[in-house]
């Protein structure tokens, strides 16, 4: 028998999917953003079903996804410094116009570590303390 673990906060499949999808909506129309996802991105509803499955995976625990953010997002060669902040600030945006505060707050606490995380690996690696850039 394989255990089931609970979830990290108390969320649905379709709340996180509607999530996903109003800030999607909101990246197209973001002024930084939504040229970055536009370079790499033709078909919306299979990159947005992919990223929710990335959230259940973390979220939920379901074994959705099958991917490599950090390594997509280092091969995209547009991703800068500056635009984990604005990601990060649209998203708790959305999050806080589609869930409770309580869910707003917990999924907010956790992209934050997450997009941490993925700006260290992606932009940070280029850089030394301060920002100054890495010459190779």
């Amino acid at each position: 028998m394989t255990a089931t673990l609970p979830p990290k906060f108390d969320i649905t499949r379709p709340e996180i999917e509607r999530v996903v999808a109003a800030f999607y909506a909101s990246v197209r129309q973001h002024p930084m953003l939504g040229p970055v996802f536009a370079v790499h991105i033709r078909d919306w509803p299979p990159h947005e079903a992919k990223v929710a499955n990335f959230w259940a995976n973390a979220i939920l625990f379901e074994r959705s996804y099958d991917g490599n953010p950090a390594l997509v997002h280092q091969r995209a060669e547009n991703v800068r410094p500056g635009m984990f902040e604005s990601w990060l600030a649209l998203f708790d945006q959305t999050l806080r116009a589609e869930l409770r505060p309580d869910q707003a707050r917990a999924w907010s606490a956790l992209a934050h570590r997450i997009g941490a995380s993925l700006r260290a690996s992606v932009v940070d690696r280029d850089t030394l303390a301060g920002g100054i850039p890495k010459l190779r």
